[in-house]
């Protein structure tokens, strides 16, 4: 095995630019990689550039299709999404991907000039348990401790989060590596803060993606103990007036937020936890999806946490319309003194049909840069859907909401059988998913790797791939795409 030297990595991503790459002697500000970013699949890009976008570079990493050199046996699994990179110190690269609905996550080996060269799963179904959705790689370097690829169950409310060693054994992956500190939740993201955030302190954030009575947490986990991920205390959000109603909040205004602790955490089950929303008086959303935190040189940035509500539909225990159904982006502001208190406010309101985010269906997963927030899509099928799912770049600076990428399902290409199986897919039947910034560990400014999820390719091949027996008749296929010059 090699000895891996952790350089970066997250949907919450702050990375260290003199590790990227070898400086040029002759310019200290200049880097140099061996990189060279090119289409590496026999699968075509699955996604198709918008107006304004025309100059980015994209290309296909990774299919379920490829047969890698080192290991002609691996299938890359469906449903790619949360994803972490680290450069080993042999100058070849390791992704860690989930493949959310095989219950898995794949470890992939690139060699120096980040080609794919081999694949193997870290952890299987029989070890996942639940589907497997973003992700977060913590490194010592920016969050504290690690590296820990904390990757969460969202298979409803008694699912965990697991803490994976990137490193660890492809022997161990049919053992779960889940932890109880952290909780239980439908989540889709766990992501622990820079450690310039709270000195001395591990904080993580944690969207809890439940549609039912209760709806949806911001969770919050915190330890004295950097690093601790077992013996901290665990909380949810609420407004301080006790306000639990989500649709109450409007853009344009900040409303003030404290985190109730969840007392004895460890011994409950999640539906107990979820029992202790109206107790608490937590704020009831209508599904919390990925979490983000704010990138910059300014140590307050790391205490602005972004994170998506997906929405849901306007029945059953949200017949009232008291929680989005189209989707929201908010922005939480920690107090510099007390990671429990601070203030939110609604950036992007998709139940705004008028609004900015008019065009909203159902955000899922956010990626946070200095300057933008790139936001991606996963509707959620109500039938009212006029496009297939976008990537949104959303400038901080001017305000100003931009479709970058729109998933492309080639219903009308000459392969379309293969990718719509079934017939042809419906508008927004496929997402995108688990984008990261990768800039700084290949040392290519501005490119990002991504998650496209192609539900309705579907092949009998694509079956038992991971090795466990949780999911044997999931057969879908997925992709990993590059894009270059995309603003940071």
């Amino acid at each position: 095995m090699l000895i891996h030297k952790p350089i970066v990595s997250s949907s919450a991503l702050l990375v260290l630019f003199a590790l990227a790459a070898c400086n040029n002697e002759e310019n200290p500000s200049v880097t140099t990689s061996e990189v060279v970013l090119k289409n590496q699949s026999v699968t075509p890009v699955l996604a198709k550039k918008q107006a304004g976008f025309e100059n980015l570079e994209v290309y296909s990493l990774i299919s379920s299709d490829d047969k890698l050199d080192q290991s002609p046996g691996y299938i890359f699994g469906g449903s790619a999404d949360g994803t972490g990179i680290l450069k080993n110190t042999d100058g070849t690269y390791m992704m860690l991907v989930n493949n959310e609905d095989n219950f898995a996550v794949s470890r992939l080996t690139l060699d120096k000039t980040f080609k794919p060269i081999k694949g193997e799963y870290l952890l299987n179904s029989d070890g996942g348990i639940w589907r497997l959705c973003s992700a977060t790689m913590a490194t010592p370097e920016i969050h504290g401790f690690g590296p820990k690829f904390l990757t969460c169950g969202e298979s409803g409310q008694e699912s965990r989060t697991h803490a994976l060693d990137p490193y660890g054994s492809v022997g161990s992956a049919s053992l779960s590596k889940e932890v109880a500190g952290l909780g239980r939740w439908s989540a889709e993201n766990a992501v622990p803060l820079p450690k310039t955030a709270f000195t001395g302190k591990t904080v993580i954030l944690i969207g809890d993606d439940d549609s039912d009575t209760y709806g949806g947490q911001v969770a919050m986990y915190v330890s004295n103990t950097v690093g601790d991920l077992e013996n901290g205390t665990l909380y949810m959000m609420k407004r301080t007036d006790g306000n639990q109603k989500e649709m109450d909040m409007k853009t344009g205004t900040k409303y003030p937020v404290e985190f109730a602790k969840i007392d004895d955490h460890k011994t409950l089950t999640g539906d107990q936890i979820n029992r202790k929303v109206n107790d608490l008086k937590a704020i009831k959303f209508g599904r919390v999806e990925d979490v983000d935190y704010g990138k910059g040189s300014d140590v307050a940035k790391a205490r602005e946490v972004y994170f998506t509500v997906t929405g849901q539909a306007t029945t059953g225990v949200n017949a009232d319309y008291s929680r989005s159904k189209y989707g929201r982006v908010y922005k939480l502001t920690l107090d510099a003194a007390d990671p429990t208190k601070g203030s939110l406010e609604l950036l992007l309101d998709g139940d705004d049909r008028n609004g900015i985010a008019k065009t909203f269906q159902d955000p899922d997963n956010i990626t946070v840069t200095e300057n933008y927030a790139y936001i991606q899509e996963d509707p959620n099928g109500y039938g009212d859907e006029t496009h297939d799912s976008y990537l949104y770049q959303y400038s901080f600076k001017t305000g100003e909401l931009k479709p970058v990428l729109m998933i492309d399902h080639r219903r009308t290409e000459a392969d379309a059988a293969k990718y719509n199986v079934g017939g042809t897919s419906a508008k927004g039947a496929w997402e995108i998913s688990g984008m990261i910034d990768i800039s700084d560990v290949i040392g290519v400014p501005n490119t990002f790797s991504v998650g496209l999820q192609a539900h309705s390719w579907r092949d009998e091949k694509y079956k038992k791939v991971d090795g466990g027996s949780k999911r044997p008749d999931e057969n879908q296929g997925s992709q990993l795409v590059i894009i270059k010059g995309l603003a940071r």
